[in-house]
């Protein structure tokens, strides 16, 4: 049964575009969106509405993975981000909605995360500590302005 809902609040250093492209290539997603001990391995990602993504957590210290996929509902760019996420286990049954709601600000961008749905089998606390360490990373690559050369 699916009962827990999750939201998160920050202002990143960034302007919307950056985090807005964070969250549609598979190769920055793999890099911040698994929480601390986790890998991530991703197998499909079609970011347009009605596409479909596939990807992997894995437990770097015991092995043991997480597969899940889902589908883009709506995307607006540089705005918001909304997406149905299902796990391949059959104890976590239901969809997972997350809404990503992207504003610029005087010093970056303020970012808003809801996630509705999650099954009763995850604790919601962990659901929460698990983005607040997404996010940490999520910063730690949008945030620095390097320069080429």
């Amino acid at each position: 049964m699916a009962t827990g809902t999750v939201r998160l609040h920050r202002v990143l250093r960034c302007p919307p575009e950056r985090l807005y492209r964070a969250f549609l290539e598979a190769a920055a997603m793999a890099k911040w969106l698994p929480p601390h001990g986790f890998t991530c391995h991703v197998e499909q990602f079609e970011p347009r509405v009605g596409g479909r993504f596939r990807m992997a957590f894995t437990n770097f210290g015991t092995g043991h993975r997480h597969a899940f996929g889902g589908e883009y509902l709506e995307l607006v760019q540089d705005r918001t981000i909304r997406y149905v996420d299902r796990f391949d286990d059959p104890g976590l049954p239901g969809e997972i909605q997350v809404t990503v709601s992207l504003a610029p600000v005087l010093c970056g961008t303020e970012l808003q995360v809801v996630q509705e749905g999650i099954p009763e089998a995850i604790p919601v606390e962990m659901c929460y500590l698990g983005w607040q360490e997404s996010l940490q990373q999520l910063a730690q690559l949008v945030e620095p302005e390097i320069p080429d050369a």
